[in-house]
């Protein structure tokens, strides 16, 4: 399993109501680090004939997150099949080392001209491995 790492300071415009990340800004964030690791892994070729959609999202919100705190977000995919993949997510607050979320996230794998499911390459199976 090839785990995908960043990191982010939380900022003010991140914060809501309540003073401490905002649960959008949260899920913003699942779907950005879910790019950047597709975009880290795959080639340009495999990203034009091949568009990921989210079917379902499941978040468990564990701890707030404040501004100014250092965070580190990690991803990794547990499982692919058929046409479908399991992502997860962790957010851990990365001078605690305390875990705020964790996540996962179904993706659909689709071809971008019909819009339509389609079976996930070998290709793209092997890098997730």
């Amino acid at each position: 399993m090839q785990v995908f790492k960043t990191s982010r300071t939380v900022i003010a415009n991140d914060i809501d109501h309540h003073n401490h990340v905002n649960n959008i800004r949260y899920l913003e964030w699942i779907q950005a680090l879910a790019a950047a690791h597709w975009e880290s892994v795959s080639t340009a070729i495999q990203r034009q004939e091949n568009a990921w959609v989210v079917m379902r999202h499941e978040i468990d919100y564990l701890a707030a997150a404040f501004e100014v705190e250092q965070l580190e977000l990690k991803t990794y995919v547990s499982k692919c099949e058929g046409t479908t993949s399991i992502r997860e997510v962790e957010i851990i607050n990365a001078q605690t080392g305390k875990l705020l979320l964790k996540s996962k996230t179904k993706w659909c794998m689709t071809d971008p001209k019909t819009k339509r499911p389609k079976r996930i390459p070998e290709n793209i199976l092997s890098i997730f491995d």
